[in-house]
């Protein structure tokens, strides 16, 4: 029992050590939102009443969405730890036949759980019954995943940019002569150097930024409570939803229109969701609810009972409210602030490109594992440097000013909203969850979120263009690499060789098998690859020990050396298939693969069959003799009578299969033993 709790207590600590390091990671974003909502707010003589109104909507949009759904519900849908909306699709995939492509498969210890989930699960629900029968209901899923992750990604270029360029217009306020193009300056230098400490990984970042934002957290809510002592201590009435009801009465459409501003009070929140791979789900829960909502509800209340007896200063409604005794401190803590805040969205663009990358939904990128402990502390170096060009871009382009506000307030709640879609789907699909429950849930917040869409909608002349573009533009991109991978997987499935077909092309009377050790590489699991049967037919050999090696990613840390690489005969003479199998914290590239590979088939010889000796003879004679790498690379011959959409779609998937990295990791193999075969598969 002591040992019981002794480990509870253990857990409960790491979870607070935990919790402290989100507040340098997940909820930056959301806790400096007060720097930017009510500039962002284009209001017209502004009265008590109207303040009273937008602070009751903020209050309960952040206790609605923040509290209710994110850390009530939404954490709990995640996919092996790693949240947001491409994980919910990858787990909807899993547990129902609507996935499109047949991606690369994904092994995990954890397997055996899905399927003692599915056999408690029972039968399809309607809902994935529906999805399975339907195409283009699963199409439609599939883009709704691919434009939350294109979304949350161009959050990841704007929060940066708003925050910081927010954060840096506090110089305007003692020096009103410092101009705009010195804000935007100061503002890209500091963005450069942020984006240039990603390499050394979220646990270093976060140490190093989680004491900034324990400052920022602590000290906002406190101007705020100065603040609504000395300003209107009444502030608190405003949490009665009827001061929602009377705000829209009495502005009607501009009352709506100001939606797309407070929106940005929750901007952030969705970092939660997709920063989950990064930290835990308790972690994340306590952080919040003991200090970032709090924060958050006393931080605007005090800036609103400020703007109630300043009712023309929303333009600059964060340093207004700031006591100028403190004026400077709080200038440097929100500077601090505003550039851990970028971190939250820079993390979680890092994790739904890892997670796409995965199954195969996008262009393959370097991901780094930068923890031995954490599968999803990752760092792109190809992301990151987009992305900083990106943001300095934005920056320098936009400006200060109320454009990048209308942009962010698109992003935002398109996230939100797809995220709430897809929740929705979960709980009907896997939780099975009773419909009044579902519909209590789904209702109240397709509503909220539905108007806030609408009201953003309306920004998008006024630069909420920009996210709609960026996302456009990577849905494309994931669209194009989607349709090659399906059009080769349907290629290779269709044209595989088997073990039998093998054992055909070997008895070939000009098939000469010659001295040495090859290792072909293949993608397929099951069954051998169609640019084997391509090179025995042009190359009449093969050599006198083959093995056909496959990779497979495992969902765990390190795999146990035993277990690395898995060895079995094929059936000619000399032919084996090997499966090394690695998890997100092994490195393929140490050690010797031809050293392992060797060794594990001689154990295999010991121990399967009498004529081990002899086998063990053969390898070794091949081994050194030579020994060669053999890549297959099939590439599309686009002809003139493939229709059009393949002509654009397969020659875009041809110039982003030629700029990516491999498919298969460097596995550490000497340069002159590589050989890489083409083929060319005419469309």
């Amino acid at each position: 029992m002591s040992s019981l709790n002794y480990e509870q207590g253990g857990n409960f600590r790491r979870d607070l050590v935990l919790a402290y390091k989100t507040l340098g990671v997940v909820f930056g974003g959301l806790v400096t939102s007060p720097l930017y909502v009510y500039p962002s707010m284009n209001l017209s003589s502004p009265t008590k009443d109207d303040y009273m109104g937008l602070y009751s909507i903020m209050f309960w949009t952040l206790t609605l969405i923040g509290v209710v759904k994110y850390v009530g519900i939404a954490l709990n849908a995640d996919d092996h730890g790693e949240g947001g909306t491409f994980a919910m699709y990858s787990l909807l995939c899993r547990h129902a036949d609507i996935g499109i492509l047949p991606s690369k498969k994904v092994y995990s210890e954890e397997e055996t759980l899905l399927q003692n989930q599915s056999a408690r699960s029972g039968r399809p629900s309607w809902l994935g019954k529906f999805f399975e029968r339907s195409i283009t209901a699963r199409r439609a899923l599939l883009f709704m995943a691919i434009l939350g992750m294109c979304m949350l990604i161009g959050d990841g270029i704007l929060t940066p940019a708003i925050s910081v360029l927010s954060a840096i217009e506090g110089l305007r306020g003692p020096f009103p002569s410092v101009s705009n193009a010195v804000v935007e300056a100061l503002s890209a230098v500091i963005l450069i150097g942020l984006f240039l400490l990603q390499k050394y990984g979220t646990s270093k970042v976060s140490f190093l930024f989680s004491p900034i934002m324990a400052a920022w957290t602590l000290t906002t809510p406190i101007i705020g409570l100065y603040s609504i002592v000395h300003y209107y201590p009444g502030i608190f009435k405003a949490i009665s939803p009827h001061y929602i009801v009377r705000f829209f009465l009495r502005n009607k459409k501009e009352g709506w229109r100001m939606l797309g501003g407070t929106v940005l009070c929750i901007t952030g929140a969705e970092a939660m969701f997709a920063d989950l791979g990064h930290f835990s789900k308790k972690g994340i829960q306590i952080a919040f609810l003991s200090s970032i909502y709090p924060s958050l509800v006393l931080t605007y209340a005090g800036q609103t009972a400020y703007l109630i007896n300043n009712v023309n200063d929303f333009s600059d409604g964060f340093y207004k409210f700031v006591p100028r005794p403190v004026y400077w401190p709080m200038f440097i803590i929100a500077t601090l602030a505003a550039i851990v805040a970028s971190q939250s969205l820079i993390s979680a663009t890092f994790s739904v490109i890892k997670q796409s990358v995965v199954v195969d939904y996008f262009p393959r990128v370097k991901v780094v594992h930068t923890s031995q402990h954490k599968e999803g502390e990752v760092y792109s170096p190809e992301t990151n440097y987009i992305l900083m060009v990106l943001c300095v871009s934005v920056v320098l382009g936009f400006g200060a000013g109320n454009a990048i506000g209308n942009a962010f307030g698109v992003v935002v709640i398109m996230v939100m909203l797809i995220t709430t879609i897809m929740l929705t789907l979960v709980m009907i699909i896997i939780w099975r969850t009773p419909p009044v429950l579902v519909a209590l849930y789904f209702v109240p917040f397709f509503i909220m979120e539905g108007s806030y869409v609408s009201a953003v909608f309306t920004k998008i002349p006024e630069g909420g263009w920009l996210p709609f573009a960026v996302s456009i533009i990577l849905a494309l991109v994931m669209f194009g690499w989607y349709y090659g991978r399906q059009r080769k997987m349907e290629y290779e499935m269709a044209n595989k060789v088997t073990v039998e077909r093998l054992s055909e092309l070997l008895a070939r009377p000009e098939v000469q098998r010659v001295p040495g050790l090859c290792f072909f590489y293949s993608n397929i699991q099951d069954g051998l690859t169609p640019i084997l049967g391509h090179y025995i037919k042009n190359m009449s050999s093969l050599h006198a020990v083959t093995v056909f090696v496959t990779l497979r990613y495992l969902l765990v840390a390190k795999v146990d050396e035993r277990e690395r690489i898995l060895v079995r005969r094929l059936g000619p003479n000399g032919v084996y298939g090997c499966t090394v199998q690695y998890g997100y914290a092994d490195s393929l590239g140490d050690g010797d693969l031809t050293a392992q590979v060797t060794s594990s088939l001689r154990r295999h010889f010991e121990t399967t069959t009498e004529a081990g000796a002899e086998e063990a003879a053969r390898l070794e004679a091949a081994r050194m003799a030579v020994v060669v790498h053999v890549r297959g690379k099939m590439r599309f011959y686009v002809g003139e009578d493939a229709g059009w959409f393949d002509k654009i779609m397969l020659g875009f998937y041809e110039f982003l299969h030629g700029i990516c990295r491999s498919a298969l990791p460097a596995l550490g193999t000497p340069l002159q033993q590589r050989v890489e075969i083409g083929m060319l598969y005419k469309v």
